[in-house]
């Protein structure tokens, strides 16, 4: 017996996704409006926002690791069960740690950060010398930008703790925000020209 029940197709195509999504242009509007306000608030207060970004970080550490140790119960074999819940209670740890001491969490995790770019900033250098030259110049302005932040960021440690994360929270917010506006924009200009 055949299913006699229409179901809507796929679309097959990103063109065919956008008319379907044009006419739902203000939703992406009103999300990146959204956004861009909470950006906005995140920067105006850029120490509760790194706060509050060191709390979320630690309670998702917090449950990533009760999920691991529920896998490693499952698991069937004694080496594998070691392993999953040993890397669960290291995660649970560290968000509880990151939750009950989220200014020392916030400081161990900004020079984390800017040792973490400081070090891809310099592979991009790296790489940047191994491209062709017409790709090269990016790739080395990236490298330069990128190592640049990282260095000011442990420079600047642990004094700068309090508000950078908070700040990378508040431009982050604010991109996204922009970059929906922009979408919800162009599938309003989509829906409003006639399509052949």
């Amino acid at each position: 017996m055949t299913d006699t029940i229409s179901r809507p197709h796929k679309p097959r195509s990103l063109g065919e996704a956008m008319v379907r999504l044009e006419h739902q242009w203000g939703y992406f509007l009103a999300l990146g409006a959204l956004f861009v306000l909470l950006g906005m608030v995140a920067l105006a207060m850029v120490a509760f926002a790194t706060i509050a970004s060191v709390v979320m970080l630690g309670a998702f550490l917090a449950i990533a690791g009760l999920a691991e140790i529920v896998i490693g119960f499952r698991s069937r074999t004694w080496g594998r069960f070691f392993l999953w819940v040993v890397a669960g209670l290291l995660y649970v740890a560290a968000g509880v740690a990151a939750i009950a001491q989220p200014l020392l969490a916030a400081a161990i995790f900004t020079l984390a950060l800017g040792a973490g770019l400081t070090a891809t900033g310099l592979m991009r250098v790296w790489i940047g010398f191994e491209m062709p030259s017409g790709a090269r110049g990016l790739a080395l302005l990236s490298a330069v930008v990128t190592t640049a932040l990282g260095v000011l960021i442990v420079i600047g440690w642990p004094a700068n703790s309090f508000f950078i994360l908070g700040l990378m929270l508040a431009v982050d917010l604010m991109f996204s925000g922009w970059s929906w506006i922009g979408f919800g924009l162009a599938l309003r200009a989509r829906a409003k020209t006639p399509q052949p």
